[in-house]
């Protein structure tokens, strides 16, 4: 058995990372590496990896009501339409991370989702590796790989903000393009 994967009061054996709010277990449980689709989904992925950026992943969980409030759902659509008055709008929002920055890259980049000459469901998933052993302790865990490197790459190629090659790896194990839950993990993401 995996030190990085501790069997829980549950009796579960989870990824190490998850263990230390039941936030995190139930994202880890119920979301993090399983297949996601859906443009809008993805988008609001994608958003929620870029504001993360500098920041522990627990502060973005705790902010997700706030954020999809704020940004309509992370409706693409929606978004894209977003202009300066939404801006000082969201900058004003105690609920969300208020970086100017971050702010106009998530609408700017839902503007170049809305006129991608594909989905952004399939673009993004286009980049993802063939499946590969889990691994079995979270040093195993790579933060870059060619994939997210690639994929980081096209997106800026096509006008996206905020995303290199360890965000879009993020992303990657956020929807399930890989599947990093480590080999005792309960967590089958495949199945």
């Amino acid at each position: 058995m995996s030190t990085d994967a501790p069997v829980t009061p549950d009796g579960r054996v989870r990824c190490g990372w998850a263990e230390s709010s039941q936030l995190y277990r139930d994202y880890h449980d119920q979301e993090w590496g399983r297949p996601l689709h859906g443009d809008d989904a993805m988008f609001e992925r994608m958003s929620l990896e870029a504001f993360q950026s500098g920041l522990s992943w627990i502060t973005i969980l705790r902010k997700r009501p706030a954020f999809r409030s704020a940004f309509a759902e992370f409706s693409i659509e929606r978004v894209a339409e977003f202009g300066e008055a939404d801006v000082e709008r969201l900058l004003a929002d105690p609920g969300i991370v208020r970086n100017r920055a971050k702010v106009v890259s998530c609408i700017a980049n839902a503007k170049v989702a809305r006129e991608l000459d594909t989905s952004l469901d399939k673009l993004i998933w286009s980049f993802a590796p063939a499946p590969r052993t889990r691994p079995r302790a979270l040093s195993d865990v790579p933060a870059v790989t060619s994939e997210s490197t690639a994929l980081a790459k096209e997106l800026k190629r096509r006008g996206f903000r905020f995303i290199g090659p360890t965000t879009a790896y993020a992303l990657m194990q956020a929807t399930g393009m890989v599947n990093d839950h480590l080999v005792d993990c309960w967590v089958d993401a495949r199945a």
